[in-house]
């Protein structure tokens, strides 16, 4: 089995060699273009398709074994790690630098004016990411923890130091220092304790609104008047908000909003009186294990509200204005002669122009 690999890189870009093939593997690797274990092309291999040097070749996957995309076995090369580090989805990030990219060129800029100009940003640059601010998650139940931070963490670039609402006053008086957490966030039925448990600090407490996808309140909205609606989920937390956002969209057609947790012993029963059911990820295999073939599942993980990313996204800015601005980022260009050895080494590719390369990596037992 072998697995094309399409990479490009542009010389004339002002953007270093190393993070353009960084971030294009990373790309692949994150939409599943290179299976989990794979092996990757060898730095010979790499260098030689794309003509730069091997050096920056190594570089840019030590990158990748940094941010755990990658990892090294002794005397096989390198592979696709297990399990990639967490990332913006695909779909939302695609859809993110094509607008940005749409209304640069209304403004006549490049994708390369836009990618120096966000790097030259003072204070927002590569090392300011790096050095991620902590943001204080409260929340009653650990799936609820487990969901924010992973939207959280997904959409802004923040640490997230976790605690259950049970557990915050003792772990307050424990890690609470001056700076330590830029700001708080929890939901909004917590929202007045830990405002409470937090007086005095100085730390801004948001609050989070998670609801079911508007896809889903679309789909209800085409069922035929008098549907009986089911919210089966793992946590009782997820279940409420899912049955209030449909609750709040006010369909005429929805007649009845049942809910019931999915480990629930009556569950069976329950699923015979509804007409579809809305349930998330994890619980979907048990719900259509139960449920007549004929009723319609729609799976819904819940999507976090864009205004408190928002508000909380100008926290960020705004604790960033207030530091030293960084002095500026040097784009420093790495050596992009090939050696001789890669040189030679450079297979043909028919004809392909050398800005787009399709490369193919080896299966773990070597290429057959």
């Amino acid at each position: 089995m072998v697995v094309p690999i399409r990479l490009r890189v542009d010389a004339r870009s002002p953007i270093p060699i190393r993070w353009q093939l960084s971030e294009q593997l990373k790309h692949v690797i994150e939409a599943g273009g290179v299976p989990r274990d794979q092996a990757l092309p060898s730095i010979r291999e790499l260098a030689g398709f794309l003509g730069i040097n091997p050096n920056t070749v190594a570089r840019a996957i030590e990158d990748l074994k940094r941010s755990g995309h990658v990892e090294a076995r002794r005397g096989k090369g390198v592979f696709v790690a297990a399990a990639s580090p967490p990332r913006p989805s695909l779909t939302r990030r695609e859809g993110f630098l094509k607008d940005t990219v749409i209304r640069a060129a209304a403004l006549g800029l490049t994708p390369d004016d836009v990618a120096v100009g966000v790097l030259s940003l003072a204070g927002v640059g590569v090392a300011a990411l790096r050095a991620a601010a902590e943001v204080l998650l409260v929340e009653c139940s650990a799936p609820e923890l487990d969901f924010f931070a992973r939207e959280l963490q997904a959409q802004l670039p923040v640490r997230v130091a976790k605690v259950l609402l049970k557990d915050l006053a003792t772990t307050v008086p424990r890690q609470a220092r001056p700076g330590h957490w830029v700001a708080a966030v929890t939901s909004f039925g917590h929202l007045p304790e830990v405002e409470r448990r937090l007086e005095g600090l100085g730390v801004p407490v948001l609050a989070l609104l998670a609801e079911a996808h508007l896809e889903t309140l679309q789909h209800l909205a085409q069922l035929p008047r008098g549907t009986r609606v089911g919210v089966i989920t793992a946590a009782v937390e997820t279940m409420h908000s899912v049955e209030h956002s449909i609750a709040a969209a006010a369909l005429p057609n929805i007649a009845r909003i049942e809910t019931w947790p999915a480990e629930a012993p009556a569950l069976k029963r329950v699923l015979r009186r509804v007409s579809v059911v809305v349930c998330s990820s994890s619980t979907a295999k048990r719900v259509q294990g139960l449920l007549d073939p004929a009723v319609p599942v729609i799976i819904d993980d819940r999507a976090l509200d864009q205004r408190a990313i928002q508000m909380l996204g100008t926290v960020l800015a705004q604790r960033e204005g207030d530091r030293p601005a960084p002095p500026p980022l040097a784009l420093t260009r790495p050596d992009r002669r090939p050696s001789k050895a890669s040189s030679r080494q450079r297979p043909s590719l028919g004809g392909a122009s050398r800005s787009a390369k399709v490369l193919r990596s080896s299966p773990p037992g070597g290429v057959r």
